[in-house]
């Protein structure tokens, strides 16, 4: 049985435009995601998603994201909405609810442009409204000689390694499953890219598999690829931070110290850490000719 619930608001607009995903807004149609990744800083986290794998669904969206596009349009607030920013909006309940489908209907309708986050190969069921949304989107003026169309869509890894993340990422289609669907989408025209969001310390982070990350953006013709450090949140049961560390002295345990180390008690990785991470993932996209921002 589905959890239902009724949401206050649905489309919540940023302070200013995001730098990574050039998104105005954020939507996000479920509560929790059946995607069940350990490192989600959603996770009993300080952002308060705090829903896990229990998916929940905001029945009334439909309505709610009626009225306040409608209002942005009057307050000429027109922008690029990011769908997916806390949960994927294509959870397993989503083959039979069509929530997300439902509210791609109705961003087609009032021409918004749109980004999504997602992980999910159920997205190529919604193309033919994604080509709707490509055709009629409006895009911000300062973006409107930078991108083809009002259309953007990301896919998420942490890996690339398949038996990896089917500990990390149980609920995820595979690795190479999200490339082809990445794929699908470059070839029928929409602006792709892969998002290395978290890369692991100590597992995901080496040349080696940046590299491989990188080539495989090439191989099935992503645009661009975003790249961030892991981030650990909270001390309860629940949160991320002992989710992951729980993971590691199952799996890895001689990682737990260097992790100690390399987060010293911090929510984030140390500076030199991510420095290294810059010039590391830096070095080889230039060296393959691949983009780390979605334009220029």
């Amino acid at each position: 049985m589905i959890n239902e619930i009724n949401a206050k608001t649905l489309l919540n607009k940023n302070k200013k435009r995001d730098d990574w995903f050039l998104g105005n807004y954020t939507l996000n149609p479920y509560g929790g995601c059946s995607m069940a990744c350990i490192y989600c800083y959603t996770n009993g986290s300080k952002y308060g998603g705090n829903y896990g794998v229990r998916v929940s669904a905001k029945i009334n969206a439909v309505p709610i994201l009626k009225k306040q596009l409608k209002n942005s349009i009057r307050r000429n607030e027109r922008g690029i909405i990011i769908l997916g920013s806390a949960a994927d909006p294509y959870p397993s309940v989503e083959k039979d609810l069509t929530l997300t489908r439902q509210i791609l209907g109705i961003i087609k309708r009032y021409k918004f442009p749109i980004h999504i986050l997602t992980k999910s190969e159920l997205i190529l069921r919604d193309m033919d409204i994604l080509n709707g949304i490509k055709e009629v989107a409006i895009l911000p003026d300062d973006l409107s000689d930078k991108l083809d169309n009002g259309v953007i869509i990301s896919f998420s890894f942490s890996t690339l390694d398949e038996k990896l993340s089917k500990i990390i990422e149980p609920g995820a289609p595979s690795p190479i499953e999200r490339l082809e669907t990445m794929k699908k989408y470059s070839d029928a025209g929409f602006k792709t890219g892969i998002i290395n969001m978290p890369t692991l310390p100590f597992l995901s982070d080496s040349e080696k598999e940046i590299e491989s990350m990188v080539k495989a953006s090439k191989k099935y013709r992503a645009h661009y690829v975003l790249y961030a450090g892991l981030t650990l949140y909270g001390d309860t049961p629940d949160d991320c931070k002992t989710v992951y560390y729980n993971f590691l002295e199952k799996n890895y345990p001689d990682l737990v110290p260097e992790y100690e180390k390399l987060f010293k008690g911090s929510n984030a990785p140390s500076k030199r850490y991510q420095n290294h991470l810059a010039i590391k993932y830096g070095e080889i996209s230039n060296k393959y000719g691949v983009k780390n921002n979605i334009i220029v």
